[in-house]
This record gives structure tokens, C-alpha cells and sequence, in this order.
């Protein structure tokens, strides 16, 4: 009985000791469940957002790359080589900045002084200095508009493909007479990837041909073909050809980032206006802006 009592009572203190550390364990796993720490979410957040930024910015730096790689945009564009319209015929060759002859220089430094001191006034002086750098800066790219010579559209062919393969512009000089040329890059603006045109310009006796609009409809499919998400360019307020021509025609608009939109006070103060033209929904949020907001 006793020995019964004995066993029971121990069996009885050994089931509340079982018990007990149950609780006690219990206990000490919900209480190893604290809150969440602000400061370490805050943390981890912030990694992740500039885990995100820096694939994000790798990407871009990819997608200038591989657009740089190609050393001849309009090898995939072959239809667009020659322009044959209102009575204005010639034939389009790749450049670039770092391979141009002492001739093609001097046409640039040449038909830039022609087309823009005027609309640059008294900034020209400083303005030429900084145009004659970007023109020999190795990511410059040209399109260098030739008058097409007595040959034939299939000879031209084999002579533009010859030189492609020596990708060189050495015997550019020697060919049709150069009548005008695009120089454009691909950057980065705002986290969006653009082509940026940096120069359009014509000799007067070939403008208002259709030529100018050919030519930034090319640099459009290059733009779209290399995943760029828009086309931008710089135009001084002054030169109402040039603004008339981006916005009228080639449907432009003033870019969220031209001074003018970024602070109206700014905006009287400098003498441009950025442009735009945006093909996907992130690029026209981020770069183009609403003009309805600025009305007031």
C-alpha cells in the first residue's frame, strides 16, 4: 500500500516535473519569438535596395556596352543607306570620333560654325571649344551624309561594304562630297538607357528635303534595335528651325529633366531645351512629363 502510495506519488511528482518543463518549455519557445526589429528590417530593406540599384545600373552598363560593341549600325539597316527623294540624292557611312581623317575635322569644325553661331550668339566662343572635344571622343558615332556619286546603287554597295570591312572612315574624304552627318552616343539618363543625339546638321542646300527626318527616323531603329529606351537631344531655344522640326514634325516633346521643367526659373535663365522621345511605358513616365502641369 504504501509502497503503492509511494509509486504513485512519485509516478504523480514525475508527471507534474513532465509537465512542468513542458510549460517551461512552451514558455521559452514563445518567448523565443520577440518582436521584429525596425533597425534590422530598416537594414535588410536598405541592402536589398541598393542590391537592386546595383543590378539595375549593371544592366544598363550592359546594354550601353553591347550597343557600342557593334561598330556599324547601319549594316543591319541596308534599305537606309541612300536617300533618293525631292530631288536629293546620297548615300549614308558609318563613323567614329577617335578614327576621323584632318578633312572630315575640319568639315565638322566647318558646317558647325555655319549652322550654330548664330543660335548660340555670344556663348558660341565657348560652346565651339566644348563641340570640337565631343566631335574626336571615342564613344561618338557618326552618320556622314556623302552626294552620291555617277556609280550605280549596287557599286556604291560594294564600296560601302569593302570599307565596312576595314571598318574605317580613312577614305571618307574621297568619296561623294559630305553634305552633312548625325553624331550620337548611348547613355544613361535617369536610370533610363537613350540614344543622345548630339549633332544633326545639314548644308543649307540639302535641307528641307525630308533628309533630317530620315535621318533621326534611323537613328529611331537604331535606338529601338539596341533596347534603348529613348531618343534625346539638346536644342537652343533660338533656333525655331530646329525646335519646329523635333516638336512639329518628328513629335518630340520637352523632356522632364530639360531645365525648364525641373524649375520654371531655371528654365528662363538657360538657353535650351532637353528633348525627348520615350517607346516604352518606364521611359515616358521618367522622362517625358505631362505639359498640362505647367500650365498654371
Amino acid at each position: 500500500m504504501e509502497s503503492t502510495r509511494l509509486h504513485g506519488s512519485r509516478t504523480s511528482c514525475s508527471s507534474g516535473n513532465n509537465m512542468n518543463r513542458e510549460k517551461k518549455f512552451k514558455r521559452k519557445e514563445v518567448n523565443s519569438y520577440c518582436p521584429l526589429d525596425p533597425f534590422a528590417i530598416s537594414v535588410d530593406l536598405t541592402f536589398m535596395s541598393m542590391w537592386q540599384i546595383l543590378e539595375k545600373k549593371k544592366a544598363l552598363d550592359e546594354l550601353v556596352k553591347a550597343a557600342y560593341s557593334e561598330k556599324d549600325h547601319l549594316a543591319s539597316l541596308p534599305s537606309f543607306r541612300f536617300y533618293d527623294r525631292n530631288g536629293l540624292s546620297v548615300y549614308l557611312e558609318s563613323g567614329h570620333g577617335d578614327k576621323l581623317k584632318s578633312p572630315v575635322k575640319n568639315y565638322i569644325k566647318n558646317l558647325l560654325k555655319v549652322n550654330m553661331e548664330g543660335p548660340y550668339g555670344s556663348e558660341w566662343p565657348m560652346e565651339e571649344k566644348v563641340k570640337y572635344r565631343e566631335m574626336v571622343a571615342p564613344d561618338a558615332y557618326y552618320i556622314f551624309v556623302h552626294e552620291a556619286p555617277s556609280a550605280n546603287t549596287s557599286e556604291i554597295s560594294t564600296m560601302l561594304a569593302a570599307q565596312a570591312e576595314n571598318s574605317s572612315t580613312s577614305c571618307i574624304e574621297d568619296k561623294g562630297p559630305l553634305v552633312g552627318f548625325v553624331q550620337y552616343r548611348f547613355t544613361v539618363e535617369e536610370e533610363i538607357p537613350v540614344a543622345y543625339v548630339y549633332e544633326l546638321q545639314l548644308e543649307p542646300c540639302v535641307q528641307g528635303k525630308g533628309l533630317g527626318k530620315f535621318l533621326m527616323q534611323i537613328i529611331e531603329l537604331i535606338a529601338r534595335k539596341n533596347q534603348m529606351g529613348a531618343v534625346m537631344l539638346t536644342v537652343q531655344k533660338a533656333n525655331l528651325v530646329a525646335m519646329e522640326f523635333y516638336i512639329r514634325k518628328m513629335r518630340y516633346v520637352i523632356s522632364a529633366i530639360s531645365p525648364s521643367r525641373v524649375d520654371p526659373m531655371l528654365g528662363i535663365e538657360t538657353s535650351y531645351e532637353i528633348l525627348c522621345k520615350a517607346f516604352d511605358h518606364e521611359a515616358k513616365t521618367i522622362l517625358e512629363v505631362n505639359l498640362f502641369l505647367y500650365t498654371l
